[in-house]
């Protein structure tokens, strides 16, 4: 048995999860996600999603709110159609239309959103407490008699009188209501505010919570909730949704299965979920963000590489491929001998002890200088170190973009090893076709994947400087580069010819390269 709260038997907090108890997620990335600002999901886009989460194990996923139109629904339509595992869901108002809709679109079950604090029964609604909780009961009964799964939301419940939310909810239990809904709609409460409305709630029958971060307070608060007894965790993928957001669900998983033994979802599709609803929503991630963010397994000190270097489990509370990460190993100002000879390692490159102090000083001034150290960059330190004249597989030639008003078309001119190569491409835009034409001239050669691409303007203006930065991979190594140019399209094609260079040249070497180390891959944050 686990204390969740320290143990102390004074703490209003103090209760106890273990292994055996069961705790569900209910997943909103669809619906309260998609009510961040500038987020607009498409019909396939949630589809996919609720795929993924399907997947993953999440045991509910609100599809989206039925009550919003017929394009809505028709999305919710297509989640309904997917035949999933999970109880699909769609938020209902507190009248009965709501639920009609929701039913014409096929869900498992509705969440019932009633007023509940002053506010919003006599502002925002203009009612009386009494007709709420009378209303509550005739829809609950009513979707019941639908066979839908009924869970009721007292809105601003966090800001409702404690007995009021109390009787709100003991009728919608009575009426059939499968669980009441505590929910901190605008992210108002302390975790003891919240501690005592979920106890309360909890003495009724099972209950949710459903918590937001407007104090930074969505973790502190869902644990609490957890400790006055709720079995149900509301949240959304990366914590998106309105103001500041969701609690993660991620956040929330990965705390309850490393801290509790308790496991709610396949935490290894964790990350390609957080990537997949970034991409969809166009809400980047935070590099600093807990278990998904970029350098949540990132490493640059050199006290901290060679602690990892020696121990993985030294400087991270749980192992990166938990969450289907990989541990990264980056060079900077910060870095030190281990890594840095960890790194040179990792691409075949033998020093010296001499050599490598002298690398090592220039990644360090390099990075003094706020500058981005790639593996391109440790590779022409260490080249130029040794003195070893660099011998190129692919260059980049010459270069043709055109994005007028038909087809963004390019052409390139590329050298592999003693011939010229010209091929041409179309795309969505003119980096997009020359990317296909860098493609066509190296044919099989060109089976690196870019696993990622970044570009940063460093300039301001309309002439302004930019820097793309590629990470691309090819088998078990991976490559970054970074470089600069006014002319982005150029920038990125060359970014790119010379990382696939750097991974060619290796295959090209008739002693092939070291197999990556199983604990660590370098590449850039």
């Amino acid at each position: 048995m686990v204390d969740l709260f320290g143990g102390n038997p004074d703490n209003p907090l103090a209760s106890t999860v273990d292994s055996d108890d069961s705790v569900q997620l209910l997943d909103t990335t669809l619906r309260d996600g998609e009510q961040a600002p500038g987020v607009s999901l498409t019909p396939d886009e949630k589809a996919d999603i609720a795929r993924s989460l399907d997947r993953a194990g999440i045991e509910y996923i609100e599809a989206g709110s039925a009550c919003t139109g017929e394009g809505e629904r028709e999305t919710i339509r297509q989640v309904t159609a997917l035949d999933l595992d999970a109880t699909v869901t769609s938020f209902a108002r507190g009248v009965q239309n709501d639920i009609d809709l929701a039913l014409d679109c096929g869900v498992d079950g509705v969440t019932i959103v009633v007023p509940a604090s002053d506010k919003h029964v006599e502002r925002k609604v203009g009612t009386t407490h009494d007709e709420v909780v009378e209303n509550t009961g005739e829809l609950v009964a009513y979707a019941k008699d639908h066979d839908l799964w009924v869970e009721v939301i007292g809105e601003d419940g966090s800001r409702a009188d404690l007995d009021f939310l109390e009787r709100l909810m003991a009728e919608a239990l009575d009426a059939g209501a499968d669980r009441s809904c505590y929910a901190d709609t605008v992210g108002h409460a302390t975790p003891e505010t919240t501690y005592e409305y979920v106890s309360r709630l909890a003495d009724l029958g099972p209950v949710s919570t459903h918590t937001h971060d407007d104090l930074g307070l969505g973790m502190t608060n869902v644990w609490a909730s957890l400790a006055a007894g709720a079995d149900l965790v509301h949240g959304t993928i990366n914590g998106i949704g309105e103001r500041a957001g969701n609690v993660a669900l991620e956040e929330v998983a990965i705390a309850l299965a490393h801290g509790y033994g308790v496991e709610t979802m396949d935490l290894e599709q964790v990350y390609d979920l957080a990537q997949q609803v970034s991409h969809a929503t166009g809400v980047p991630l935070p590099p600093n963000k807990a278990v998904v963010g970029e350098n949540a397994f990132t490493h640059e000190s050199g006290i901290h590489t060679d602690g990892t270097l020696k121990d993985d489990t030294m400087y991270e509370p749980y192992p990166p491929e938990m969450v289907g990460r990989e541990r990264r190993l980056v060079l900077g100002k910060h870095a030190g001998r281990a890594g840095v000879r960890a790194a040179l390692d990792e691409h075949g490159v033998d020093v010296s002890e001499e050599e490598l102090a002298d690398v090592v000083e220039r990644v360090k001034r390099l990075g003094d200088r706020d500058k981005r150290v790639t593996d391109a960059d440790l590779l022409a330190i260490a080249e130029d170190v040794q003195g070893r004249e660099r011998d190129r597989h692919v260059e980049l030639l010459d270069l043709t973009a055109a994005s007028g008003g038909g087809t963004p078309t390019a052409s390139v001119r590329l050298r592999v090893g003693t011939e010229e190569r010209v091929a041409s491409g179309t795309g969505s835009g003119p980096v997009d076709a020359a990317v296909e034409a860098v493609r066509a001239a190296l044919g099989s050669e060109a089976d690196a994947q870019l696993e990622s691409y970044h570009v940063d303007a460093i300039t301001g203006g309309t002439d302004a400087v930019v820097t793309v930065e590629v990470e691309m991979s090819k088998g078990d190594r991976t490559v970054t580069v970074a470089t600069s140019d006014s002319d982005i399209t150029r920038c990125s094609v060359e970014a790119m010819v010379e990382a696939l260079d750097r991974l060619l040249a290796t295959d090209a070497d008739e002693d092939g390269a070291e197999a990556e180390p199983e604990d660590a891959t370098l590449a850039d944050d």
